[in-house]
């Protein structure tokens, strides 16, 4: 594996740390078509710089960054010089590599049952509020429909996010207010407009607790 791309002795280790209960999950992204990056496509150019020169290698690099918002939570370039990023930057920054790649990859956003079985960390958060679980936004690769979740690594789920409510095709561009009103609109359809956001603000806790 190439390191020239890792800033630290943590993320060092995190990408080695590749146990046997991870194949299934790292086979996920070779289920996608595969490409050499460009010498002259922009986003080739600085995957490129950090020694990544395959589609599916960047994939593998992605997928392994920690998770966590980047300073614009809309901007998916930051994942690169910031080292870390959501479903939904993480997912905008490979679906527009692909698209420089010709590639023809979807980027969903879907809204999913999110619970401590499919989203390690949630679970304290939602008992303490009496909740078996919230609608939350989520975003992944399509292809051929299979769906390539590379959000984050090296965490045991007892189940995957397999339930969806909605899933529509979005653009990478697209995760920042329109995933959004797609999400709010959902949460008060569901919950009416009265107990919105005391719903988010729990939303908003499970977030931070991943």
């Amino acid at each position: 594996m190439n390191y020239n791309y890792i800033h630290n002795e943590k993320e060092k280790n995190c990408l080695a740390n590749t146990t046997p209960h991870l194949r299934k999950q790292k086979i996920m992204y070779q289920k996608l078509p595969n490409a050499t990056l460009l010498k002259s496509g922009h986003l080739s150019r600085q995957f490129r710089k950090i020694g990544i020169f395959t589609f599916h290698d960047a994939c593998d690099f992605v997928w392994k960054l920690p998770y966590g918002r980047t300073s614009d939570k809309s901007n998916w370039l930051l994942v690169l010089s910031e080292r870390t990023g959501t479903c939904s930057t993480k997912h905008a920054l490979l679906k527009a590599l692909a698209n420089e790649l010709s590639l023809n990859i979807n980027l969903v956003l879907g809204i999913y049952p999110m619970k401590e079985s499919n989203t390690p960390g949630v679970g304290t958060v939602l008992e303490k509020y009496g909740l078996e679980y919230i609608p939350e936004a989520h975003c992944y690769l399509e292809y051929k429909g299979k769906r390539v979740d590379l959000t984050r690594h090296g965490i045991r789920c007892d189940e995957e996010i397999t339930e969806f409510f909605i899933e529509k095709n979005i653009d990478p561009d697209d995760i920042g207010e329109k995933k959004q009103g797609i999400h709010k609109n959902y949460i008060k359809k569901q919950y009416g407009i009265d107990k919105f956001k005391k719903i988010w603000a729990i939303r908003e806790q499970c977030i931070g607790a991943l």
